[in-house]
């Protein structure tokens, strides 16, 4: 069974992040499409049933509270740990060791959202050199006044020596409980909604050290998207596509099955990979030297590696992966949501291909081959009619990654919020859920397209 199967682990995002299943499905929702995009990048929506809000400036970093914290200004300014605010013990729960680490604390200003939001989901990019970690963390205000507890949305590192990269179970206040990465409103047809939020970073490092982490980008996005089966047809604006390189995940079959049973599951860092290949990123023959050497792209073992969430099982965490890609020299990763097939082509337009999730039954997408209860692929293009152009790592061989699905029939399998599976029941679908990865100084077109579709 897939993790996308699993709804006890997560809800609606939750569905989106799983390996490709046997038989799974139905219709579509989003926000309407927006005219054809401007060339030169359009305006931003009015409307959008989504905010993504971020951290990035210098400014940003002084504002909040900080505890033990400094900013650090700069081409890229951030967070790193100035003098710490005291020392703690943390027992990793996936090895049961316990070190002492001291520890300082960011806590950024309160954000009202724009949308009052039924799902949030929060991403960083951030440097943490070894013996350092970071944790995230969320605490909101309800459209009832009330408050949320400070949720932990990560425990997280770049490598794996020092602590078990984690998100954490278990947490709920009979309101509302995070599913792995995703915080998510348990009852929304009540209408209780979240109204605003405050994000907290808590940095770590080996006592005695100078090390820090640096963290560049703090964000989350919350959403709160209609209920609906399809979504009306968009209009097709744009002819491109991208050369984004392929990888399959399927030849990856048995290998390292420690991180999530292998290959067969890992289509998120299958995706990862190619598009953080697609702007520069590669991996040096020494961080590839555990890699069994008669595997074939190794990147894709060492990007499931390092995505991989200790708790959930799985390579799927939607901000371990926007970190992971973060890591490579001068990339940005978000995790957001896109209204329409209009946003992708701005996107595709300046050069920025996306990782979008969506899940359908084998007949319900012509040419896959396949049904899915979650799958993730990279959209590289549209062709002449319209049509999407989708790297798809649920192929049989890196030359047969590239696809062309129906328009009309994959913006309804990415954009609704509602769908019925194999056996006839009303399940999640994915909302237009997806991963961006973009270079940290974006040019001038780049950031007009990305102003477009809500992100900064």
């Amino acid at each position: 069974m897939s993790r996308a199967e699993q709804p006890s682990r997560r809800t609606v995002l939750a569905a989106a992040v799983a390996a490709t299943v046997a038989g799974t499905a139905a219709p579509a929702a989003a926000a309407a499409p927006r005219s054809a995009p401007d060339a030169d990048g359009p305006a931003p929506a009015q409307g959008r049933p989504i905010d993504y809000h971020a951290w990035t400036t210098y400014r940003d970093w002084r504002s909040g509270k900080a505890e033990g914290t400094r900013a650090v200004a700069g081409r890229r300014p951030g967070l790193v740990i100035g003098t710490p605010a005291g020392r703690t013990d943390y027992t990793d729960p996936h090895t049961g060791t316990t070190a002492a680490w001291e520890y300082a604390t960011w806590t950024g200003p309160e954000h009202r959202l724009t949308v009052p939001a039924t799902e949030v989901v929060a991403s960083w990019n951030a440097h943490t050199p070894e013996g350092t970690w970071l944790q995230a963390e969320l605490r909101g205000t309800y459209s009832d006044g009330t408050g949320t507890p400070w949720y932990v949305l990560g425990r997280w590192a770049a490598g794996d020596q020092d602590i078990r990269r984690t998100s954490v179970d278990g947490q709920s206040d009979g309101k509302s409980t995070v599913w792995t990465d995703t915080f998510a409103i348990d009852d929304p047809s009540g209408g209780l909604r979240l109204t605003a939020y405050r994000l907290r970073l808590t940095l770590y490092r080996r006592p005695g050290t100078r090390l820090t982490p640096t963290v560049w980008r703090l964000g989350a996005m919350g959403s709160d998207i209609p209920d609906r089966f399809t979504v009306p047809a968009s209009t097709p604006g744009l002819a491109q596509e991208l050369a984004v390189p392929r990888y399959s995940q399927e030849i990856h079959k048995g290998q390292y099955p420690e991180y999530d049973n292998g290959g067969e599951a890992w289509c998120s860092p299958t995706s990862s990979q190619m598009i953080i290949e697609y702007w520069g990123g590669r991996l040096t023959p020494e961080q590839l030297s555990w890699v069994d050497p008669a595997y074939a792209d190794p990147q894709v073992c060492h990007a499931a590696r390092f995505t991989y969430d200790h708790q959930y099982e799985g390579c799927g965490n939607w901000p371990f992966n926007a970190a992971y890609a973060a890591t490579f020299p001068g990339l940005q990763g978000v995790v957001t949501r896109l209204a329409s097939l209009t946003d992708l082509e701005t996107l595709i337009a300046a050069g920025i291909p996306a990782i979008t999730s969506q899940s359908f039954l084998k007949s319900e997408l012509t040419g896959a081959g396949y049904g899915t209860a979650g799958h993730l692929m990279t959209v590289i293009g549209f062709t002449a009619d319209g049509d999407v152009i989708a790297n798809d790592p649920a192929s049989p061989s890196d030359e047969a990654v590239r696809r062309v699905y129906k328009r009309r029939e994959w913006e309804n399998i990415w954009l609704r919020t509602k769908r019925y599976n194999a056996s006839g029941k009303v399940v999640s679908g994915t909302g237009g859920v997806c991963y961006l990865y973009f270079p940290a100084h974006p040019t001038p077109h780049q950031r007009r397209a990305l102003a477009a579709v809500g992100v900064r």
